[in-house]
């Protein structure tokens, strides 16, 4: 049978109670009574209501003995709009010392009740032991008052705890006169203020005794066993806790610990009893807990079974409050002490004269430390200043002790008498009869009472005044001292911080009045840290202008889930988002017997949840799965067991693998029938000797990602396989272009209350035509939230919560129907409520300290317009509501008369095409096209460019390739299709940049089938010169750019633009300069033939300067070069329309080594020719891997750079042989090396070797025969 303790201690404790058994601050009238709050029954009222439904009432119940509690319920007052929706327990075993409930380190705030009717159960984390149990209402029904019943659940409770007043003795007698025993063993806990007194005596049959005592607050042993005597006094000095005592064999050893045993020797017979003589005072105590002898017990004396707590009744201040308590008039000592509590840093706490107008005393709470100002007045005003403790306003209690005599003072806070300040200063010290606590009486707070601080606003307790406790239920009845405002036997703090209204691990502090939150390193902002700091994904990092890189990113925004850092891949039209983890490529799997599987475990950079964020949004997914095999098989066949799955989304196992899908038992050779043994749908499973492989990318987004990989067939002799798992690759943001068009103003859609009780935000973005419209609303009873656009350039937020309507406006400097995109952000919670638009400043309205706080709705959540009112005309995208985006896309293909989704992304976002890339309209948002820039990325930014090695050059023909003259009979004209030349002949906009080291070198020249020509060069000094022939005059027109050198190797930008004969060179960040052609010149570029860069080579006459400059060509880096609307290099690099236009000798490496450092970022090894350390480390198993299949850790694989700086050491090292082997070579072979084209075996000259590898020269050659040097 089980004891009474290990049964169920779930029995209703309040229904059978009697109405006395109840009591409360107040009553509306008899039939509110409080003996009428019981759970379920009618009578009276239906309940207790109070008389004024505010924060200082309360319900209390009497059990009449201690009860173990173990539950409570609520329920509001029969068929009422009263019931209380938040409320506090506090319990007592005397009725005047309340303890708060806590759980999870705070003082508990209960949820409360919804309607009158139902009742709301709480079983509590830990049992409390109490006779007394009171009910605070913290908040209640905005329609109603307070109204309640109640219900406590527990069982009786039976103490083990004894108390001693002084005069009682409990004897214990052995049931035999004489007894052996080998150990008899007596233990106890005990406490007790006081410093004398006799705990334990025993005495024997032949004058052995043993006594346990207190003597000057020191634990004294004494013994007498026969053969010995002694005496053992611990040094310590005894507060309230507990010790252990261990006699054994005639050795005693004595030590302050949690239990006191007596452990008698063998072979001593005695009688024990413990005796009376503990001298306590009237008003001290002494228990003695779990006291368990082996004999039987006879009680003498009055016992109590229950520990009397200490006298304390607190009392509590506002701002008006005082207490006047009267003192011992003309002594020498001056003491007082108190326990307090604030919030506040600063008030008065005492205040008194002395006697004889010696002067006064004042102690206040100054910037969250203790004061004592000593104002001495003799002769003179003199004043002793005292202070010690810190941060004391932090709603805990506290305790101050305070002593002065003549000459001496002391101040000890918390009763650390290490730390307690004193002072020697000359005092002369007689009492006064009054002390004030807390403030002054309004009459006496006049120039004799200039105190220093304002009013205390706590509780204190435990007052004691010249030595004596203050009883203040005598105070309560004036008899004697006085008071005003203040409340006795409550403390009625108000925990601001009880429940915590900061989110996501924010700190909370508090004031009197209010409390703040500390949002630093969680990811989150704002009054109550509700708002995430970060984008909500890779897709919005794009569309505020960022590259490549990490970002943190918080999927759910406000929501309960954390920030993570992912790799957003913006180099293609669509916007990758990349989850890595730590799994390394080609993973050995280890083998194990058939009984056993290898399970390899993926720990990735973000938590299951997080990811599933991300799926969920995403429009595609992707995770790269590959299976190298060696007589280990995969999937074996689709009817048979599968050798090896994988684990997913909620833990479900999958049997498919990369290129496959769910429910397919195959590989991707399956699915393709490609696989090495036909009559398998997997490579591997064909069980070869040789290493085979299965690789594919999973792309069913609602399995992944792959958490889990399971191998099964590896414990076999010669099995070997190697696992290789990429990282999750997800692309496109549903819930960022996630949009509605709504085409009338009487249009809506509709959806669920929006829950946003204490906490709500809302985000969107709208563009529209109109002036006014209302783009959501909510409603309850009286409580609403509603946003609109007023007007053309202002748009609203108002709610009400129970404390009347509020309204925050944001007005516009410009439009808001311009038919933009513009985002607004609304946020309110307990603390204040804001709107922000677009990037003005924020509208913030603070929230009362007091009133109501829930936002209770009840209503659909309409969008657009509903219930007569002006609706919305435009369109609205990205609606998202503590961060939960809502499907506008889904709800409007549903409803009648909605158009889904919303066009004119480029009329907001066009701007972010640069360098002159084209907006292009998508059904989900926009891209750029930079065809017919010299730029690329995303947002045409990125410089395309080149290095140059000695002797490379890139030809650009403004006609398409054509037959020759000689098939053709003569010069052929292209067809307008063919044609590339430029539309303006007497303009010309050339833009590029380069770096370069060596000097003479050409870096852009185009020709003419005329003489025209315009040249880019760099001198031999390292100048720039600008040469301009356009026919007209016998010399070419230059532009000398002499004051700095530009062969320095550093990136330089060069802008030329000229209009007929203006010509204007924009050099680096350096003004523009204006330049003319002389007056006999041209206007007209005529006949533009090729373009070259690096290096000219082409037939007939060209200019001796450039010709000298032409050796041995140039070395370096170009970028982004453009003339007109024809980017050569990047026709060259990419494949566009215009390669058929390109010929290029040697072979380009592209790279950004010459690109304007303002315009991009820093070249990373993979582009920088310079830097050696380019190869990818990553294997070819591995595509689309940014991360090197690690997770996250700064962005940095370490190994992956260290390989790869070795390899690319040995390459450079075997490179450098070569090239000094071969140099070395034809040094002694005396000849030189000429650029010649292939065919030159079967040409007559270079330049017909050339001729021959392109049929584009159509041209007379020169007489005169060059050989290009190198």
């Amino acid at each position: 049978m089980p004891s009474p303790r290990e049964e169920k201690c779930d029995e209703p404790l309040v229904s059978g109670l009697s109405h006395v058994a109840f009591s409360s601050s107040s009553s509306m009238s008899g039939s509110y009574s409080p003996g009428y709050a019981k759970i379920n029954k009618r009578g009276g009222a239906g309940g207790w209501s109070p008389s004024d439904s505010d924060h200082y009432q309360w319900l209390q119940v009497d059990f009449g003995n201690r009860k173990q509690i173990s539950a409570i319920a609520t329920q509001g007052r029969y068929s009422s709009s009263d019931w209380v929706t938040q409320y506090r327990m506090l319990y007592s075993d005397t009725g005047r010392n309340w303890k708060p409930y806590h759980q999870d380190g705070n003082i508990w705030a209960f949820p409360g009740n919804i309607n009158s009717d139902s009742v709301v159960r709480h079983d509590l984390q830990h049992p409390i032991i109490a006779r007394y149990v009171r009910i605070v209402p913290l908040d209640w029904n905005g329609e109603g008052r307070i109204g309640l019943r109640i219900e406590v659940y527990g069982c009786s409770y039976w103490a083990d705890v004894i108390n001693f007043d002084g005069h009682v003795v409990l004897p214990y007698r052995f049931r035999n006169k004489k007894m052996k025993t080998l150990k008899d063993v007596i233990a106890l806990k005990f406490k007790t203020s006081e410093s004398e007194g006799v705990i334990l005596h025993g005495e024997g049959q032949q004058g052995d005794y043993i006594t346990l005592e207190l003597k000057k607050a020191k634990l004294v042993l004494s013994l007498n066993l026969e053969v010995q005597r002694s005496t053992l006094q611990p040094t310590a000095q005894i507060h309230p806790s507990p010790l252990m005592i261990i006699l054994s064999c005639q050795a005693v050893s004595l030590a302050i610990l949690w239990w006191m045993f007596l452990v008698i020797p063998p072979g001593w017979t005695a009688n024990c009893y413990t005796a009376s003589g503990l001298a306590l005072q009237e008003d001290s105590y002494r228990c003695i807990r779990s006291l368990n002898p082996r004999c039987g017990a006879v009680c003498e004396g009055n016992l109590s079974f229950s520990c009397v707590e200490p006298y304390t009744v607190p009392v509590f201040f506002n701002a008006t409050s005082y207490l006047e308590v009267p003192g011992r008039l003309n002594q020498d000592l001056f003491s007082v002490s108190f326990q307090f509590r604030t919030w506040n840093p600063n008030g008065l706490l005492v205040f008194s004269h002395f006697a004889d107008n010696l002067g006064n005393v004042e102690i206040d709470l100054t910037e969250s430390k203790v004061g004592v100002h000593i104002n001495i007045t003799q002769t003179k005003m003199s004043q002793i200043d005292i202070s010690s403790g810190s941060g004391l306003n932090d709603g805990q209690w506290h305790e101050v002790r305070f002593l002065a005599k003549e000459n001496f003072a002391i101040l000890t806070i918390d009763g650390d008498e290490a730390s307690a300040v004193r002072t020697n200063s000359p005092l002369q010290v007689k009492t006064g009869e009054k002390y004030f606590f807390g403030g002054f009486l309004n009459q006496m707070n006049n120039s004799s009472h200039s105190v220093l601080q304002p009013s205390f606003q706590g509780c204190m307790q435990l007052i004691q005044v010249d030595d004596q406790l203050v009883n203040l239920y005598e105070v309560a009845q004036r008899k004697p001292g006085s008071f005003a405002n203040v409340s006795i036997d409550m403390c009625a703090i108000i925990d601001r911080c009880v429940p915590n209204h900061c989110e996501h691990g924010g700190k909370c502090s508090q004031t009197w009045d209010s409390f703040k939150c500390t949002c630093d390193e969680t990811g989150y902002s704002g009054a109550t840290c509700h708002n995430s700091i970060y984008e909500p994904s890779c897709e919005a990092y794009k569309h505020l202008g960022q590259t490549s890189n990490y970002y943190w990113i918080d999927p759910d925004g406000s929501g309960p889930l954390g920030p993570l850092k992912v790799y957003c891949n913006m180099t293609e039209d669509k916007v990758w988002t990349i989850v890595s983890h730590d799994l390394q490529m080609q993973t050995t799997v280890v083998g194990y017997n058939p009984e056993k599987y290898s399970v390899t475990q993926l720990v990735y950079s973000a938590s299951m949840d997080q990811m599933s964020a991300i799926t969920n949004s995403a429009e595609y997914c992707e995770q790269y799965v590959s299976y190298f095999c060696k007589m280990s098989r995969l999937l074996n066949t689709p009817d048979g067991s599968p050798y090896t799955w994988w684990v997913g989304k909620a833990n479900e196992k999958h049997y498919y693998w990369g290129g496959s899908g769910p429910g397919i038992q195959k590989c991707a050779c399956g699915i393709e029938r490609n696989c090495t043994d036909p009559k398998y749908y997997c490579n591997c499973d064909a069980d070869y000797k040789q290493w085979r492989k299965d690789a594919g990318f999973l792309s069913y987004k609602d399995h992944l990602p792959v958490s889990q990989v399971v191998v099964g067939d590896t414990d076999r002799q010669g099995s070997e396989a190697k696992l290789s798992v990429g990282p999750l690759r997800c692309q496109g943001d549903r819930n960022y272009w996630n949009a509605a068009s709504f085409p009338n103003a009487s249009s809506y859609l509709h959806f669920s209350t929006f829950q946003g009780e204490t906490s709500a935000d809302i985000s969107f973005y709208f563009k529209t035509l109109t002036p006014r419209g209302v783009f959501l609303e909510n409603m309850g009873n009286t409580d609403f939230i509603k946003l609109e656009l007023k007007s053309a350039t202002e748009v609203s937020f108002s709610f009400d919560v129970g404390n009347g309507p509020v309204e925050i406006v944001v007005r516009s400097p410009s439009p808001l129907n311009d038919d933009q995109w513009h985002r607004v952000t609304a946020e309110r919670n307990v603390k204040q409520a804001s709107l922000q638009v677009d990037r003005l400043p924020q509208q913030i309205r603070k929230a009362p300290t007091e009133g109501h706080t829930r936002l209770e709705l009840y209503s659909q959540l309409f969008v657009g317009g509903a219930g007569g009112q002006q609706g919305f005309l435009g369109c609205i995208r990205s609606l998202r509501m503590n961060g939960v985006t809502l499907d506008l896309e889904e709800r409007a293909k549903v409803t009648s008369g909605f158009i889904s989704g919303c066009s004119g992304h480029c009329t907001s976002y066009g701007t972010n095409c640069e360098n002159g890339g084209k907006c292009i309209e998508k059904y989900h948002g926009y891209s750029c096209d930079c065809s017919n820039t010299a730029y690329d990325g995303t947002f045409c930014n990125k410089d395309v460019g080149a290095f140059f090695e000695e002797g490379m050059w890139l030809r650009y023909n403004f006609q398409a390739p054509a037959v020759s003259a000689k098939d053709a009979g003569g010069r052929t004209e292209s067809s307008p299709e063919q044609q590339s030349l430029p539309e303006d002949l007497a303009r010309e906009e050339i833009g590029f940049s380069f770096s370069t080291t060596k000097a003479p070198c050409i870096l852009l020249y185009v020709s003419s089938l005329t003489t025209d020509f315009l040249a880019v060069l760099v001198k031999p000094t390292g100048n720039l010169q600008i040469r301009y022939n356009l026919g007209g005059t016998r010399e070419p027109y230059n532009i000398d750019v002499d004051h700095r050198n530009m062969a320095n190797g550093q990136p330089h930008s060069v802008n030329i633009t000229r209009h007929e004969k203006t010509i204007i060179l924009k050099l680096d960040h350096y003004p523009s300069v204006s330049y003319h052609l002389p007056s006999s010149s041209d206007t007209l570029f005529n006949s533009p033939k090729s373009l070259f860069l690096g290096k000219v080579i082409e037939t007939g006459k060209i200019d001796q300067e450039i010709h000298k400059y032409n050796t041995p060509g140039f070395t370096g880096c170009l970028s982004r070069v453009q003339f007109n609307q024809i980017a050569p290099l990047k026709a060259a690099l990419r494949r566009t329309n215009a390669s058929a236009h390109v010929h290029t000798q040697g072979e380009l490496v592209e790279s950004n080594c010459g690109a304007s450092p303002l315009t991009l970022s820093p070249m990373s090894s993979a582009t920088d020719p310079w830097h050696l350390d380019h190869l990818d480390s990553a294997s070819a198993d591995f595509p689309y891997n940014p991360g090197q299949g690690q997770a996250i850790r700064n962005g940095v694989n370490r190994n992956s750079a260290i390989i790869g700086g070795v390899i690319a050491v040995v390459i450079f090292t075997i490179l450098c042989t070569l090239v000094f082997l071969i140099r070395y070579m034809f040094r002694h072979k005396g000849t030189y090396h000429t650029n010649e084209a292939k065919g030159a075996e079967s040409a007559e000259s270079a330049d017909a070797a050339i001729m021959n590898n392109d049929p584009n020269f159509t041209e007379t050659i020169d007489e005169s025969k060059k050989e290009w040097l190198i």
